[in-house]
């Protein structure tokens, strides 16, 4: 385990950084709840390191997330904490990497263990109202790992990820409880678009919540497939005669309308003079999927893992513990602390983030996480009283797959009988060039920090799957199947 930089004394951070009154560095008391910054996040399911235009993409109209990216800082080493997305999401919530989280399948509906700390739950005791918005996929209903056991005052979306395959489900989630959407038969048909609904609680939730802090967590799920975009969404029409397939249309509208209704969020915190007291982040929440591939476009018509400028490319996608898989689109605003129009090279990854909010609140992160607070890089190392601490390693692992990074050196190994493989990725990005038996000595440093870093997997709990089962079948509008045994839903993987 890495020291926790929000162990150091409150009272130095606090006077330094300028966000709190003087606390009791043993209590970590932070300063009144009028002081205290707003916090939020927005995670773009699937979104590729290249394709917001703010990236570099030159076919999806992002102007939004483009001025969003120069207001504040654009991150260009932003990693993933796992390939897929239930795994990924569940080492942003906890702060630790994937050789520790209680989520390492794609399955869905995995749980998170009864009692683990998430960013809701340490904002909780200083006031916070908490509420999450999208995609959970840390645990379906019955289990151990519904939001609302895990800090959350609401959480308005889907639990399950097979849930989640469709913006026309016969309902959404509201803590734990079903909200009927009207119209909608699953799969593409319907009348009601999930996102829409979705976007609009968590407008209200800001809204209701304007005087006190607030944690708006927004895992939207476009543009994640199913492809489906109203056509009577304006931003349908921006691309319904581009020369592409039908789908790689559809997914570039919904890219669009997810930036329409973050520029509509940032409107509405300036409308309700919350905008110099928020810290707002964007990123993706794995690595690009090379949807769309054509003969002219090998790597998609949309160029997730290809720079659309140089040409150079990401080795791998979506699901793989390569480069492809893991880099994301990156982003964060908060006027009067982050300088605006900078480019961060900083290495960072999803379990950073907790410690992150953590520090800029006063809360106090819990001693067993594997990230390192972003302060310093964020506001500046004068404001924050000392250097960002950098990472020893970073790890990764998922479906047998394992991944070790050591400043530009990275480790890779596909499975667990495979041969290793190393990279400098300073001068090889595209990790083409394996240097494991040029460089030995590297190499074996770096599995020494995998052997560390791996404990063993110990997830959470269903007390019942009926409702969880009935979740997933809802994304085809059907009569769920029969309740399966205590802990079902695990090994029922769909990898979308």
């Amino acid at each position: 385990m890495h020291m926790n930089p929000n162990q150091i004394p409150a009272l130095l951070r606090v006077a330094r950084v300028g966000l709190f009154l003087a606390a009791s560095a043993a209590s970590h008391a932070a300063a009144p709840t009028s002081a205290k910054p707003n916090i939020v996040y927005i995670m773009a399911d699937e979104l590729g390191y290249f394709e917001p235009g703010f990236m570099g993409n030159p076919n999806i109209r992002t102007p939004n997330l483009d001025r969003f990216a120069a207001e504040g800082v654009k991150f260009t080493q932003c990693l993933a904490g796992s390939a897929v997305c239930a795994p990924t999401r569940c080492c942003f919530l906890t702060g630790k990497h994937s050789g520790h989280t209680s989520v390492r399948l794609n399955g869905g509906g995995t749980p998170l263990r009864a009692g683990e700390q998430t960013i809701a739950s340490i904002l909780k005791p200083l006031g916070y109202a908490t509420g999450g918005f999208g995609k959970w996929g840390n645990g379906g209903r019955g289990s151990t790992g519904v939001p609302e056991q895990h800090g959350f005052d609401l959480f308005v979306g889907y639990y399950d990820q097979v849930h989640a395959h469709t913006y026309y489900p016969p309902y959404l989630i509201r803590n734990s409880e079903e909200m009927p959407l009207a119209g909608n038969r699953g799969g593409s048909a319907g009348q009601t678009y999930a996102q829409y609904v979705i976007f609009d609680e968590a407008v209200k939730f800001i809204r209701a919540n304007q005087d006190r802090p607030f944690l708006a967590y927004l895992p939207f799920t476009p543009p994640h497939g199913n492809f489906d975009i109203p056509d009577t969404d304006a931003a349908w029409a921006l691309y319904q005669d581009k020369p592409w397939p039908e789908p790689a249309r559809r997914y570039a509208a919904m890219v669009t309308l997810l930036d329409r209704q973050i520029g509509e969020i940032m409107a509405l915190l300036k409308q309700l003079g919350l905008d110099e007291k928020t810290l707002v982040m964007f990123s993706g929440d794995n690595g690009g999927a090379d949807y769309f591939v054509t003969p002219d476009f090998p790597r998609g018509v949309h160029s997730a893992n290809k720079d659309p400028k140089t040409g150079v490319e990401f080795r791998g996608k979506k699901g793989q513990l390569y480069e492809g898989g893991l880099r994301l689109p990156a982003a964060a605003r908060w006027p009067g602390k982050i300088a605006p129009g900078r480019v961060s090279n900083h290495l960072w990854y999803f379990p950073d983030v907790l410690p992150t909010i953590a520090e800029v609140t006063g809360a106090k992160a819990p001693a067993d996480i594997d990230g390192l607070s972003l302060v310093p890089e964020l506001i500046g190392e004068a404001a924050a009283g000392r250097k960002q601490a950098q990472h020893e390693y970073l790890y990764w692992e998922i479906s047998g797959q394992t991944a070790v990074r050591m400043g530009d050196w990275k480790a890779y190994q596909a499975k667990p009988a495979a041969a290793w493989e190393l990279y400098d990725l300073r001068t090889d990005v595209s990790e083409r060039q394996d240097l494991a038996k040029a460089r030995p000595e590297i190499l074996a440093k770096l599995q020494a920090y995998a052997k560390a870093a791996h404990t063993p997997v110990i997830e959470g709990t269903f007390s019942t799957t009926v409702l969880h089962e009935r979740d997933r079948a809802a994304k085809f509008g059907g009569n769920p199947p029969p309740a399966k045994a205590k802990g079902g839903g695990k090994k029922a993987a769909d990898k979308r």
